[in-house]
């Protein structure tokens, strides 16, 4: 791997322990995946911010960092609202470690901006073609897939190490080479809403890490692909997607067309909706937001919660941003008694541990929420959601249940 030779000086140690390190882990990675240099990146986005992830061994190493990052970089969610924690019952032990591990990503001159939906905040834009080192697996798809741009799926430490020295091992999704879809996906059948979400599930699972090129009846929309993407890379390891004639790159190159077809049907993904894990317990918990709601989610949230009042604990999880953009949004949501929480999710929360069933809108959070919270999980739409949320248990009783809701 070829380094100029700042980089070895930095390599030897000349510009100090944090980037001695830092580029130590880079040509590690570029010398097991076959780089041939560093490139330039233009933002970073690190993941490990969650004290229930990292624990103590992740505190100190980031605490023992110095220096600033070299180009934007903005955190993934952390284990708590930063500014509100105490209303999801976060105890103050862990509210102190969290507060730490903030403070030093904030030392490095990280934004603390704690989000899964970076490309949704004013000043951090991306554009095509565009060479980052983001690390959360959902902001990763919807980069590479939905803008075009080229990231790999970073890891915590590689991550911070390229925003610390502005560049990033070229391999990957970095090439051209690498961008080309290996399997082709028939879906015949119509799709709206949660069904993308039940969809990435179904694909991620058969896909794995190869990159799929879609055929679709309807033109998903940006929030749509966000929740394939989220979706696949939870349950396999997608981290580009390409769906002809919708995203960037199926536009603007001529891809052979992969010799291997995957059929999906209607019935695998109402198997989404229909699967239940463990012992089929009710939801005692509603979480809408994984990954982080947009402008147009909440709005519909909103939506659908003015004028009620929600009879089980309910979430709605979004970028503190949004929140502060849309206050009309978040004081339907909350007159309704459900909680608008920024900064995190459920899946990484402790929060959500306290909890035996959770009912979700996202696919990513379906494949997520029984190893990482140790809940039962059930999938259904954004109003099936807010119709569980809303019932009593009187009317929940007697109520037909359908787990696919209006999809």
């Amino acid at each position: 791997m070829y380094l100029t030779k700042e980089e070895e000086q930095t390599l030897n140690g000349e510009a100090g322990e944090t980037l001695r390190q830092a580029i130590e882990i880079l040509v590690a990675l570029g010398d097991i995946y076959g780089a041939d240099r560093l490139i330039p990146i233009k933002s970073a986005q690190i993941a490990g911010v969650s004290y229930k992830t990292i624990g103590d061994a992740g505190l100190e190493w980031i605490s023992d960092l110095e220096g600033r990052v070299k180009v934007p970089a903005i955190l993934n969610p952390a284990g708590m609202d930063l500014e509100d924690w105490k209303r999801l019952r976060i105890s103050p032990e862990f509210a102190e470690k969290q507060k730490a591990i903030v403070r030093a990503y904030e030392k490095l001159g990280i934004r603390c901006e704690c989000t899964c939906t970076p490309y949704t905040l004013e000043g951090f834009s991306v554009g095509y073609g565009d060479h980052l080192a983001w690390s959360e697996s959902s902001a990763v798809s919807y980069a590479n897939s939905v803008i075009g741009a080229r990231t790999n799926r970073e890891g915590g430490p590689s991550a911070l190490s390229a925003a610390l020295l502005g560049k990033t091992a070229n391999y990957g999704f970095h090439l051209d080479e690498n961008r080309v879809p290996a399997v082709s996906i028939k879906v015949e059948c119509p799709l709206e809403g949660s069904d993308y979400g039940a969809l990435g599930y179904a694909a991620g699972k058969v896909v794995g890490s190869r990159v799929p090129l879609f055929y679709l009846r309807d033109t998903p929309g940006k929030d749509e692909l966000k929740a394939l993407g989220a979706a696949m890379a939870a349950s396999g390891a997608v981290a580009l997607y390409h769906v002809d004639g919708v995203t960037p790159e199926a536009k603007k190159v001529t891809f052979e067309v992969p010799e291997e077809t995957i059929v999906i049907e209607r019935s695998q993904i109402d198997e989404v909706y229909e699967s239940r894990g463990g012992a089929g317990k009710e939801p005692e918990l509603i979480t809408i937001g994984c990954p982080h709601c947009s402008a147009a989610e909440l709005r519909r949230v909103a939506e659908l919660l003015e004028g009620k009042a929600v009879s089980k604990e309910t979430w709605i999880f979004t970028s503190r941003e949004i929140a502060k953009r849309y206050p009309e949004y978040v004081g339907t949501i909350e007159k309704s008694g459900a909680k608008v929480v920024c900064d995190t999710c459920m899946v990484v929360s402790p929060a959500t541990n306290s909890y035996s069933c959770v009912m979700v809108n996202s696919g990513k959070a379906f494949a997520y929420v029984p190893g990482m919270c140790g809940a039962e999980a059930v999938y259904g739409s954004m109003e099936t959601c807010i119709e569980e949320a809303t019932c009593t248990e009187k009317a929940a009783g007697k109520k037909e249940k359908k787990a696919g809701g209006s999809h």
